[in-house]
């Protein structure tokens, strides 16, 4: 392990993977700059929150400035993506090769495009078709090219569809455990007896510290720690008995506005329905033999994720 005390990790993005990867990293003891455009949020212990806009290189450089390890993890507005999310590899791929800051990147299934149940391995031919599927793996490309031609040090995490504390926007998020907890209709997509991988957002967190302590593991794409795949029916089954009784369950057979997603961004995720269509299958034996990191088991997500959602919804009450 190579983590130097002292040493300062700087997170790009506050959304749930950043904010629990900032917390990770400060429970692990390393000094913690977490960058958003706004700067401001809930107080995190150990965390310094810094405003930013990494969309330009001198914007990415006032950002990571002093940083050692650099964790990319922004995201923009889904049906934005494909237009964005060059744009912003490009400066803080241009602003960690300035400073000589490594850079670890929270990356996504995309780019395997439909495996038809086959299981995602990190050695899983790139066979996107879609424009977002597309759009990553060429982010990934140029990732690695950078890394193999000596410009930064780079290495890729990738992780299947969140789930844990903060996470809102995802097929087992917003929808699901608001719903749980007040009896409401919980709302899924496409076929729920098909295996699905299901990434706790902790263990993306624990993941990415893992891979910035770690620079020998620079240079490739690791799928990070992710809990055997079960159906969707199954993991909904766990959460009704957490809850106390059955889950009123309604599933879509296609792309429409529910729950926190709205009607531009079903439109864009259209696309990308394929997941509900056929199993979704990750698996991370490679870095957990490597690392000796176990993913957390799902009824443990499931119940961390029932606390914080009951914590959530309080605040909300309250006002």
């Amino acid at each position: 392990m190579s983590a130097v005390p002292g040493s300062l990790h700087t997170v790009l993005g506050a959304g749930p993977a950043g904010t629990s990867t900032a917390l990770e990293l400060a429970r692990r003891g390393h000094r913690v700059r977490l960058v958003d455009r706004s700067g401001s949020g809930e107080p995190l212990d150990g965390v310094e929150r810094f405003t930013g806009d990494v969309g330009t290189v001198d914007g990415a450089l006032a950002a990571i400035e002093g940083a050692d390890v650099v964790y990319h993890c922004v995201n923009v507005a889904y049906h934005l993506q494909v237009d964005v999310m060059p744009g912003i590899q490009e400066a803080v791929l241009g602003a960690v090769a300035r400073t000589g800051a490594r850079l670890v990147v929270l990356d996504t299934l995309y780019p395997y495009g439909e495996t038809h149940g086959e299981v995602m391995t990190e050695d899983t031919p790139w066979r996107a078709t879609t424009a977002k599927g597309r759009m990553r793996a060429g982010l990934d490309e140029t990732y690695l090219a950078a890394h193999r031609e000596g410009r930064a040090g780079v290495v890729l995490g990738r992780s299947a569809d969140f789930v844990g504390p903060r996470v809102l926007n995802s097929t087992l998020g917003g929808a699901v455990f608001p719903a749980a907890l007040t009896g409401g209709e919980v709302l899924v997509l496409g076929d729920i007896d098909l295996g699905h991988s299901y990434t706790s957002i902790l263990d993306v967190a624990r993941g990415l510290a893992v891979l910035g302590e770690n620079p020998t593991a620079d240079g490739r794409v690791w799928h990070l720690p992710t809990a055997p795949a079960r159906t969707t029916r199954e993991i909904l089954t766990l959460l009704g008995d957490l809850v106390g009784g059955p889950l009123r369950i309604t599933a879509m057979d296609g792309p429409r506005a529910f729950g926190p997603f709205d009607e531009t961004f079903m439109n864009s995720y259209a696309e990308l329905f394929y997941q509900h269509t056929e199993p979704q299958i990750m698996d991370s034996t490679a870095f957990q033999r490597e690392f000796g990191v176990a993913p957390t088991p799902i009824p443990a997500t499931l119940s961390e994720t029932l606390e914080w959602y009951r914590g959530f919804l309080a605040s909300r009450a309250a006002g």
